[in-house]
């Protein structure tokens, strides 16, 4: 087919830079209400004279793929050949003639069981921001970026705007290695979803954050575990619960297969055991301070009154357990992200439950992972959290 188009990444905002010294790049991060998706957005084509196309975050995606009605030069793309190298490297891959074919589970499993069909493989130029230490962001280009047009009856699952979803699996070809593997730079990369406004999505540099991006003289805490890779899931070790402190009466077998990491679902999703567990501690403490039990609120079985009691947010503090550096290290959920308001005067505690035998013990779900830098690094096998932004007084949202 035709030349290559020349695909930009379009950032909203730009107040800050990192204080590192190697090269990042970065992409903005939009929360969708009421859904609690997240998503980026590209132009693909001129950014004059082209719409922005909004793309889900997922961690389980091996490629980008999209609704390619949004693209207007859809002439000039090149289509991937299923003989070629980068054809045989999807995971999932098919032909439909000469042509490489795209076949991806759907995002949604957990409420939709359907398999999606994504089309064509295409292949084009992709242009986004680069920074390295404190110099203001400029455009950086690459090619060939490989993505794949959805065919328009997959795209339900997808609430408006979002038109498509962007792949940040641990596959061969998901945006964040394109971009890492085209500019020779770590393989790791690093999500700040944020609870209002907009967060960002690095890729490359993004091990110490200073002064003004989140706030304070000093880079804030990470904490790091080994991030667990299986059938194409991002899993962490768990070895124990608590809440404010003390730790949840478990079978052991509930926490053998660790925790997956979604960017899709929206609320942490807990076997009926562990969540039963969790909800009596969190009743317990609710009470204590002066709330009382209300009638739940889908998806939430256990609600609360606020009252009188003049407690809004910070009711119960849970740790999940994790294997550090030769100890145990925790991963502190508390205030925002243990529950989520439905009225002014009843919030809910913000956990689903999975039922007895679900696929995944834990999921950990967008809402609990909102103002937190959560990092994906390749080339050590871990995963680093940081501090709750708000002890810092900031967060991810600019």
């Amino acid at each position: 087919m035709g030349g290559l188009t020349h695909l930009i990444v379009f950032i909203s905002m730009f107040a800050a830079t990192t204080l590192i010294s190697e090269a990042q790049y970065i992409l903005p991060i939009f929360k969708h209400e009421p859904s609690k998706q997240f998503y980026t957005l590209i132009y693909i084509g001129s950014a004059a004279t082209s719409s922005p196309v909004n793309l889900l975050l997922d961690l389980g995606t091996n490629i980008t793929w999209l609704n390619c009605r949004d693209i207007k030069s859809l002439s000039s793309l090149r289509l991937v050949t299923c003989e070629s190298s980068t054809c045989k490297s999807i995971s999932g891959n098919g032909c439909d003639g000469k042509i490489c074919l795209y076949r991806e589970p759907s995002p949604f499993l957990l409420t939709n069981h359907t398999v999606t069909k994504t089309d064509r493989v295409v292949q084009d130029k992709a242009t986004l921001f680069s920074t390295e230490s404190g110099i203001p962001p400029s455009l950086v280009s690459f090619r060939p970026f490989t993505f794949s047009c959805a065919v328009q009856k997959n795209l339900q699952g997808l609430a408006p705007p979002i038109s498509g979803v962007i792949g940040l699996s641990s596959a061969e070809l998901p945006f964040w290695r394109q971009v890492t593997s085209a500019f020779n730079v770590i393989p790791k990369f690093a999500l700040c979803l944020p609870s209002s406004s907009v967060g960002t999505f690095y890729m490359g540099a993004t091990s110490s954050f200073n002064t003004p991006l989140f706030g304070g003289n000093n880079p804030i805490p990470m904490t790091m575990t080994p991030l667990k890779i299986e059938s194409g899931k991002y899993l962490i070790s768990v070895t124990s619960i608590y809440v404010d402190g003390i730790p949840l009466a478990l079978n052991p077998s509930l926490l053998k297969g660790g925790a997956k990491l979604s960017a899709v679902v929206p609320y942490t999703v807990l076997q009926t055991d562990i969540y039963n567990a969790l909800a009596q501690s969190f009743t317990l403490n609710a009470t204590k301070i002066g709330m009382s039990e209300t009638t739940g609120h889908a998806p939430f079985k256990h609600c609360f009154e606020e009252g009188a009691s003049g407690k809004t947010m910070d009711v119960s503090v849970m740790e999940i357990a994790l294997p550090g550096n030769g100890k145990e290290v925790k991963w502190r959920f508390q205030g925002a992200n243990m529950v989520e308001r439905v009225s002014e005067t009843v919030i809910c505690l913000a956990f689903v439950d999975g039922g007895n035998k679900p696929t995944e013990s834990m999921v950990i779900g967008t809402h609990q992972l909102q103002d937190y830098l959560i990092q994906f690094d390749f080339s050590t096998g871990r995963l680093a959290f940081s501090d709750p932004l708000l002890l810092h007084n900031t967060s991810c949202s600019t």
